[in-house]
Order: C-alpha cells, then structure tokens, then sequence
C-alpha cells in the first residue's frame, strides 16, 4: 500500500529546477545535496544563492508570484521551455507550507518580471511608485477612496503627449518618489485630476497631466473607466508603464505596451 509520501512525492518526482520562495537559511541548507538546479526568489539573498531572482514585491497573489519567478528564472537562463520546476513557497505562514509543480512553457509568461526589469524606469522607481499606489490603496484620502494614474519613464515623450491640467507644483523641483516625504505629496496631490509623470531615475516630472493618446485599439476589462483608458494607451504610444489606483473598486493595475499586466489589491498588503 503506498503511503502518503509515496503519493507526494510525485510532485517533486524528476523535477528539474526546485524554486525556493524567501527561505531561511535553515530551509535552504536542507537541499544542500539536491542535484536538481536551486532558484532562490526574494527580496534580497540573504542565503547566498548561486541563482538568484529578485522579488520586488511580496505578490500576495501566488500565482503571481511564482510567474514572476518563472519569467526571471527562464531570462537569466537557470531554466528553460519545457523544464518542470518545484516551487517551495509560504502561503499560511512564515515557513515554507505549500509545494506547487509547474511544467515551464511560454503560456507562464505573463509579463510581471518584464514590467519591473525590462523597462525604461529603474525596477526600484517602478516598485516605490507600486508602494505610493497600494498604500493609497489602503488609506484612501481622509478615509475617503481616491483614484490616481502614475505614468513612469520615457517621461519626454510622455510629455509631449499630454498637457497641463493646472500648474506643475513639480516644475522646477528635484525630488524623486520614494522620499517619505515626496510620497506624503504624491497623495495629497493625488486628489485633483490628471495623471503623475515619473522619469526614469524616479524624478516627479509634473502632476495634472492630460493624457492625449486615443483610445482606440486598447482592450481594457468591462468596468474600468477613463483612468485605466489613459493608462492603457499612453502605454502603447510611448516606452512607459502606467500604474493606476482605482477608485471604485480599490485595485492597483499595471499596464505596459497597452496591456493590462497586473492586478493587486492593496488591502491584501
């Protein structure tokens, strides 16, 4: 009869890469002896790992956490289309928990490591702005929801498809998102209309910004309005990503080359 870690054990069972999630280093030294390919995904590597993935974000959304993983993974070459890999991860605690075997194809690819890496903005400007969006997210504006549209790098051309709402309290500035205090800014001004413009290197370049683009040929969910429409096609006509809060339903989307890539909801943070 076979025992429980008989039937288990299929899901490790000739696997070709083992992707540890934020592990300890007791965790991690336990597959010392492994002979499979060790993929390390955190924030930082704090074990040592000899492939590493950086997690910008935590993802509480599993699945958008180990694609992530999977896209970085399969970029910087420790694996490749048609491995199975197993993801060691937590879902209900701080230790490792869950065990999830994947067989890595192009339909993993859901462009969450492309957004962060493979753009014109810094990965870390693109993930402070996520962190002014979701704790937006969470507090509101006076405990009132708020809605607000980031437009980050390519910033030039960005500003050469679009045009003032009001005056630029950023125009003749030098401070860059991420600053505690720049943020506090970033949320009170995010109570007017108009999108932010966010440089490459993280600089505010302007806040009550018009989007121009047309709308046409964008694919946006059923639901979501003129903000995530702007977002969208400012996307498609420029180099940049565009991060949007919205107000009715409190999610934070990502959108790049006019696709909507990522959903969070900051409440889950």
């Amino acid at each position: 009869m076979a025992t429980l870690r008989d039937s288990l054990g299929d899901l490790v069972a000739d696997v070709d890469g083992l992707f540890l999630f934020s592990p300890s280093a007791p965790h991690y030294e336990r597959f010392d002896d492994v002979d499979v390919t060790q993929v390390v995904i955190a924030a930082e590597n704090g074990v040592g790992a000899d492939a590493f993935v950086e997690l910008p974000l935590g993802f509480e959304n599993v699945r958008d956490r180990i694609k992530f993983g999977i896209e970085g993974a399969m970029e910087q070459g420790f694996v490749a289309e048609g491995d199975t890999v197993a993801c060691s991860l937590a879902m209900f605690g701080d230790d490792a928990d869950t065990v999830v075997r994947i067989r890595v194809d192009e339909s993993v690819r859901s462009g969450v490591y492309d957004l962060f890496i493979d753009s014109r903005a810094e990965p870390g400007v693109v993930r402070d702005v996520f962190e002014v969006a979701i704790d937006l997210g969470k507090k509101g504006q006076k405990g009132k929801p708020v809605g607000a549209l980031f437009v980050v790098g390519d910033a030039g051309k960005v500003m050469n498809k679009s045009r003032p709402l009001s005056y630029n309290p950023f125009e003749k500035s030098h401070v860059h998102v991420g600053d505690p205090i720049v943020n506090v800014m970033l949320k009170e001004f995010s109570r007017l209309d108009g999108a932010f413009v966010v440089s490459d290197a993280g600089k505010i370049v302007s806040a009550y910004r018009y989007l121009e683009p047309s709308a046409e040929g964008v694919d946006i969910p059923k639901g979501l309005g003129a903000r995530h429409m702007a977002g969208g096609a400012i996307t498609r006509d420029t180099n940049a990503i565009a991060i949007v809060l919205s107000e009715s339903d409190g999610m934070v989307r990502a959108f790049k080359r006019g696709d909507l890539i990522l959903e969070i909801d900051p409440e889950e943070y």
